[in-house]
C-alpha cells in the first residue's frame, strides 16, 4: 500500500469522478483510476462504486476512508515537523523545467523554497527536454521536470507525473469532433504541436511512423497554451496531451491508434544526490502525485 493510493481514493471521493480527481492531482485518469485498482486488489475489497455517473463508495469504502484520510493527516503532520528543521539543510540545486511550463504543483514548490529552506540555493533553467536530459546526464543540472516518449535515457532516474495518450484538439463542430479518430484521419489537416526536443512531439512522430505516416507539423511552438489558442482561432488541429487541453468550446478526441504515450517526469542522475537535492525532489514528488 502506498500513501499516494490513499490520496487518489480520497480525491476521487472528494471530486465525484475519476476525471476530476486526475484533473486536480495533475495526473493522467488512467493512473488514478490503475492505483486505486492496485489498492483493492492489495485489501481484497472494493472500495468504488464506479456504476453511476458519480463514483460511491461501498460500505468497505466507508470504513476505509476515514482511515485513509487520518493517515494522509499523520503523513503530514511529520512532514511539518520535519520543516521545522529545515535550515539545517543547506546548498545548492540546479532544477531544469521544460520551455512553457505552467504546472501550478510545480511553479508553487519553486516559489515556496526560498521561504521554506533558505538554505537553498535553486537556480531554475528552462528548457526543450532532450537538452535537459543531457545536461543532466552531463551533472550540468541536478533534477529536471521532463516531457519523453516512450523510456527515458537509461541513466536517468524517473519519477513518473503524467502518462497519457496523444488526442486531437479541435474546436466544437469541428468534422474531427467526434467519439474518436487515427492518425490518417488528420491528413489534409493543419498540424499544431509543441516543438522538436519534447515528449509529446516524439510521441505524436514515433506514432505516426509505426503507422506509416508522415509525421508532419504545420506549425510549432513550446507553449502547450499556444497551441491551445491557435486551435481556438481555426489555425488547425492540435496535437496535445489531455490533461493539457483547457478553453471553453474545445474538443480533446481521442487519438485510437497512437501507439507511443506522451509522459511527463522528474529525471535526476541515478548517483548519489546531495542533501538539498533529494529534499526539493521529495517536495516536487509529493506535489505532482508521481507513481
Amino acid at each position: 500500500m502506498e500513501m499516494h493510493q490513499l490520496r487518489y481514493l480520497a480525491a476521487v471521493v472528494d471530486e465525484g469522478t475519476f476525471t476530476a480527481a486526475a484533473h486536480r492531482l495533475h495526473v493522467s485518469q488512467s493512473g488514478v483510476s490503475t492505483q486505486i485498482a492496485k489498492l483493492e486488489h492489495e485489501l481484497g475489497q472494493q472500495l468504488l462504486d464506479r456504476s453511476g455517473r458519480r463514483v460511491r463508495l461501498t460500505p468497505a469504502g466507508e470504513a476505509v476512508l476515514p482511515l485513509a484520510k487520518n493517515a494522509l493527516a499523520t503523513l503530514d503532520a511529520i512532514r511539518h515537523t520535519a520543516a521545522e528543521f529545515a535550515d539545517a539543510v543547506r546548498g545548492r540545486v540546479r532544477l531544469g523545467m521544460i520551455m512553457g511550463c505552467s504546472i501550478p504543483p510545480f511553479l508553487d514548490v519553486v516559489a515556496d523554497l526560498g521561504r521554506t529552506h533558505p538554505g537553498i540555493e535553486l537556480s531554475l533553467h528552462e528548457g526543450h527536454s532532450d537538452l535537459l536530459q543531457a545536461r543532466i546526464l552531463s551533472g550540468d543540472l541536478d533534477l529536471a521536470l521532463i516531457g519523453f516518449a516512450g523510456e527515458a535515457d537509461p541513466g536517468l532516474d524517473v519519477d513518473v507525473v503524467v502518462d497519457e495518450r496523444i488526442v486531437a484538439v479541435v474546436p466544437a463542430g469541428h468534422p474531427l469532433d467526434r467519439d474518436g479518430l487515427g492518425l490518417a484521419d488528420l491528413r489534409g489537416e493543419k498540424i499544431l504541436c509543441l516543438s522538436p526536443g519534447t515528449g509529446l512531439r516524439a510521441a505524436y512522430e514515433d506514432s505516426c511512423r509505426r503507422l506509416g505516416l508522415d509525421p508532419r507539423v504545420d506549425i510549432d511552438a513550446s507553449s502547450p497554451l499556444a497551441v491551445l489558442r491557435l486551435a481556438e482561432r481555426g489555425a488547425g488541429v492540435a496535437v496535445l496531451s489531455s490533461s493539457s487541453v483547457e478553453g471553453a468550446g474545445l474538443r480533446a478526441v481521442p487519438i485510437t491508434d497512437a501507439a507511443t504515450y506522451a509522459r511527463l517526469g522528474l529525471v535526476a542522475r541515478r548517483d548519489q544526490h546531495s542533501p538539498a537535492v533529494r529534499l526539493l525532489r521529495d517536495k516536487l514528488r509529493t506535489a505532482l502525485g508521481s507513481s
